[in-house]
């Protein structure tokens, strides 16, 4: 009995859980031998799922109808202008990161300035911006495929003690968004905010203003992992986001923050990135495509929001 009340208090599990049956089934596939290859190389594309993921999370936190379309264009457009500043040089990473970050600022500032100036669903706005974020990356890209700096591409391929870079930032900026959701006065607001707007507004709560910082903070967050992505991919492509509209919500749902809102869920993104990406190489190895793959995660997505609903009608 305690066991099913730990299940039901703590959904990550769940996503955690899924993980380590997929990658069982996929090592006993392979005959066990690229079971370290395999745990690097989840820990590693996880990461950035994750990155993205958790700004999402907070915007989705908000309540419904509060979501970022401007995620995979965000990440375009950050990577392209941030590889186009450095020029290769080690001397302008810390610059591009700089630059990175505000671009960010700038986008969730814009988002939000559709959202409250224009009165329009944050689904209309957000996708709005994205096609005009898009279109400035392939005005600033032109086709081409720009290189990261040498130290930035070997920092962001490497591994330290067995575990990749890229998700030791992954799990950094966790463990900082962690602490503001839980520890900080911000943290309580978005909460609220996500339960009752109005109750929120009655208890005082400044609506607007943590809007506008989680909508910024989703943006920077995005921008900060296309930066990263473009370095360890080699350089910046115009479809390097494409695929990160789809996960950044999938890995919030499935891994048991509340689409309703006002209830965030950090541990679960790592378990919903890692069992995604596990996933993937599962019909990979089996030999189904994209458009299978697809038509798999809406499924998933589908089912943990009808055990999410279920969880909460029984109690």
């Amino acid at each position: 009995m305690n066991a099913h009340r730990l299940l039901l208090a703590k959904p990550w599990i769940w996503s955690f859980a899924a993980t380590a049956s997929v990658w069982i089934i996929t090592v006993l596939f392979t005959g066990g031998a690229s079971s370290l290859g395999l745990s690097q190389a989840a820990l590693t594309f996880a990461a950035f799922s994750v990155i993205v993921g958790i700004g999402q999370m907070f915007v989705i936190t908000l309540g419904p109808g509060n979501i970022d379309l401007s995620v995979p264009a965000t990440m375009t457009l950050s990577g392209t202008l941030a590889l186009k500043l450095m020029d290769v040089q080690d001397s302008m990473i810390l610059v591009g990161l700089v630059l990175s970050i505000l671009l960010g600022a700038i986008i969730g500032l814009g988002n939000y300035a559709l959202i409250k100036l224009l009165k329009i669903p944050p689904i209309i706005a957000t996708l709005s911006m994205s096609f005009i974020v898009q279109s400035t990356a392939i005005w600033t890209n032109r086709g081409l495929r720009i290189k990261p700096p040498e130290t930035l591409a070997s920092f962001t391929t490497s591994s330290l003690f067995g575990i990749p870079n890229v998700a030791l930032v992954a799990l950094i900026l966790s463990a900082v968004a962690w602490l503001l959701l839980e520890k900080t006065i911000y943290g309580r607001w978005i909460s609220a905010i996500g339960q009752s707007t109005f109750a929120a507004r009655m208890a005082g709560v400044p609506v607007d203003g943590t809007r506008l910082v989680t909508y910024m903070l989703c943006a920077v967050l995005a921008s900060v992992g296309g930066y990263l992505l473009a370095s360890f991919s080699g350089g910046a492509a115009l479809n390097m986001g494409a695929e990160y509209l789809l996960m950044s919500i999938a890995v919030v749902v499935i891994g048991g923050t509340a689409v309703a809102g006002g209830n965030s869920n950090i541990p679960g993104i790592w378990g919903a990135s890692l069992f995604m990406f596990l996933v993937v190489s599962m019909l990979n190895t089996y030999g189904f495509g994209a458009g299978f793959r697809l038509i798999l995660t809406g499924l998933i997505i589908i089912a943990v929001i009808l055990v999410a609903g279920g969880r909460r009608s029984t109690r």
